[in-house]
């Protein structure tokens, strides 16, 4: 099977779990809604990578943990649209669960993503059990505190928060997390991947703002400008357009330099690149590739 389809499976099988008839309906629907059609699933396709890189002797144990990160990814989402963060009405093109459902069933929802998260590692049919927990760990360690998306969010209500740590907790933690439980997975060493994850979170969260400043219809599936409405740190504002074109390019280069000595390293190299760049807008591709 196919990477996109081991992915999307078993994202399905978790949502037919939460959503089984006994759920209220509305919040099955947003469940699905926040989860399905997916955008690019860079994360879990991560994790996968990583773990086939690593040799994937535990291949359910890899997939389940890419769905529970991508599941987090998604609950994420649903959570920063909310009116008390960025008041979104648009997610991928369509209404936010949000603008759709309601904010009590949106955020309930993000807190069901939450839990199916985890749950979905859980029941996981792993090889090697023994591994679970140190994927646990890691995961839960990518969205909450003092150092996940929880923490990332919280920096948004300081008055003046450092804009490294903020874009490592914001962005940066679940991609660590991703790339060091496809490690685990796959039986090697999770800490030789945490660079590779720091600098593709740095480099999207520039590309991010890239996108929130310059973005036109064309290039953007969300609102944008709210990083200045919001007065939030923005890598344009502070570095300039080209500036932060330049940052993006070499915090990708930094990225790809980082991927340890491993099986397919040409081809997950290639993956990273052409993953970590297709955020930037259409229009300003050229000065970034």
């Amino acid at each position: 099977m196919e990477t996109g389809e081991r992915i999307e499976a078993t994202l399905t099988q978790a949502i037919q779990r939460a959503t089984a008839d006994q759920a209220p309906p509305l919040l099955a629907a947003a469940m699905r809604h926040a989860v399905f059609p997916g955008g690019a699933r860079v994360r879990p396709r991560l994790t996968l990578a990583v773990a086939a890189a690593c040799q994937d002797s535990d291949p359910e144990l890899a997939v389940a943990a890419a769905a529970a990160v991508e599941l987090l990814h998604c609950a994420s989402l649903v959570h920063d649209d909310l009116p008390c963060f960025d008041d979104a009405a648009i997610r991928r093109g369509r209404p936010s669960v949000q603008a759709l459902f309601g904010v009590p069933v949106a955020l309930l929802a993000g807190d069901a993503l939450i839990v199916l998260a985890f749950e979905t590692l859980a029941q996981a049919p792993a090889r090697l059990p023994s591994r679970l927990g140190v994927l646990l760990t890691v995961i839960a360690k990518g969205v909450g505190a003092p150092g996940g998306i929880a923490a990332g969010q919280a920096w948004e209500s300081e008055p003046d928060p450092p804009p490294e740590l903020y874009r490592r907790c914001k962005t940066g933690a679940l991609f660590v997390a991703a790339v060091k439980a496809g490690a685990i997975a796959g039986g090697a060493d999770p800490d030789r991947w945490t660079e590779l994850g720091l600098r593709l979170g740095e480099a999207y969260q520039v590309a991010d703002d890239l996108l929130d400043a310059v973005a036109t219809g064309d290039d953007c599936d969300k609102p944008v400008g709210r990083d200045i409405a919001l007065g939030r740190p923005n890598t344009v504002a502070r570095l300039g357009l080209d500036g932060a074109v330049r940052c993006l390019e070499s915090l990708v280069d930094s990225a790809v330099l980082s991927i340890p000595p491993c099986r397919g390293e040409r081809e997950l190299k290639d993956l990273v690149r052409l993953q970590a760049l297709r955020l930037v807008p259409k229009h300003l591709a050229h000065r970034a590739a």
